[in-house]
């Protein structure tokens, strides 16, 4: 894969989970306050685009791994993101039913145990991953045109309303599988899409203006979430992350950025337990009365501190945080770090 590509493609991962992450340091504080601020707006304003490109960009390289050896597939995307879960789930269960560990530690037990087979943390993305680079292995041979045909008609049924499985794993494999599956099957275009926009920069910015404004207005309206609307504003929200990504990968700027996408996975995978202790400090103490403001600093601290902790711990034995050691490891292949698992797969 050539430098640029890589390069953009760690933008958008950037891009990606600082929108996860405000969604969640915004909505949350807004509840735990009883308000909301001017970053309510942005968040709306995300909401179209934001997991449609998640899932796109983690679809994108799959195709390097999916026709390759049975075994090395379900070490890389069955063992590796299983690892990931269950390992911080634990965590998160323990961190924040620590009161009720002490007096009913089955109760505790009870809670994780379900979370893997129902996830409601904001560990879902990883366990709703393993789920797609299952199914997709065992459809990799039927035509490309029916899966993603088939997968539209899902995501289209899902926001009608026909679909409700009563399981949150297969109601957002409906919603969001025909995102994944065009980053895997559709990568080449998307790469072509990224090299041409990066060369035609003004024509891109002025794309860029277009689909701002319609996407402000469909959702100020409200028809951001009907059915085929919704595909069609994840998709073009998509491809407005994949030009932003490729604009900022050919000016050289963001580069605060860029690590950040690099590592999203080690964001992603801490970030809740900081942003809650930020939520609380804030909540109870006042300190930034706006809301706004407030959620932009627990936004800010939730991505900071993963990054910080990950510098400090990536020498020392705690790196089986975001590393798989070789007894969760298929054959003798190298520790396999969580801070790559995106970009390949």
């Amino acid at each position: 894969m050539a430098e640029d590509r890589v390069n953009w493609v760690d933008y958008g991962k950037g891009i990606c989970i600082i929108l996860v992450v405000m969604m969640h340091s915004t909505l949350n504080y807004g509840d735990m306050v009883h308000s909301t601020g001017w970053m309510h707006d942005v968040v709306a304003f995300a909401k179209p685009f934001r997991m449609p490109d998640f899932f796109l960009i983690a679809g994108l390289f799959l195709s390097r791994s999916i026709h390759g050896p049975l075994a090395s597939y379900i070490d890389r995307k069955v063992v590796h993101f299983a690892y990931f879960y269950i390992l911080w789930l634990g965590l998160q269960t323990v961190a924040f039913e620590a009161n009720l560990l002490l007096s009913d530690p089955g109760a505790v037990a009870l809670i994780f145990a379900k979370q893997l087979i129902f996830p409601a943390s904001s560990l879902w993305f990883i366990h709703q991953l393993l789920v797609f680079y299952v199914i997709t292995r065992l459809i990799k041979d039927l035509p490309v045109v029916g899966v993603f045909m088939g997968a539209c008609l899902l995501h289209v049924a899902f926001y009608a309303g026909a679909i409700e499985t009563g399981w949150s794993v297969t109601n957002r494999f409906a919603n969001w599988y025909v995102f994944f599956f065009a980053g895997y099957a559709f990568a080449p275009f998307i790469f072509a899409l990224a090299r041409k926009v990066a060369k035609s920069w003004e024509v891109a910015l002025a794309a860029l203006l277009c689909w701002a404004a319609w996407n402000l207005e469909l959702v100020h309206i409200g028809w951001s979430e009907l059915p085929g609307m919704s595909l069609a504003l994840g998709f073009a929200g998509a491809f407005a992350i994949v030009t932003i990504a490729s604009l900022l990968s050919r000016f050289q700027v963001g580069g605060l950025l860029r690590y950040a996408g690099k590592h999203s996975i080690v964001i992603y995978l801490t970030f809740f337990i900081p942003m809650k202790v930020a939520q609380k400090g804030l909540a109870t103490t006042g300190l930034i009365p706006d809301v706004g403001t407030a959620s932009l600093a627990v936004l800010v601290f939730a991505v900071a501190a993963p990054l910080v902790f990950h510098r400090l711990i990536r020498n020392t034995p705690l790196i089986v945080l975001y590393e798989r050691p070789a007894a969760f490891r298929f054959g003798k292949r190298p520790a396999k770090s969580a801070v790559g698992s995106i970009a390949e797969a």
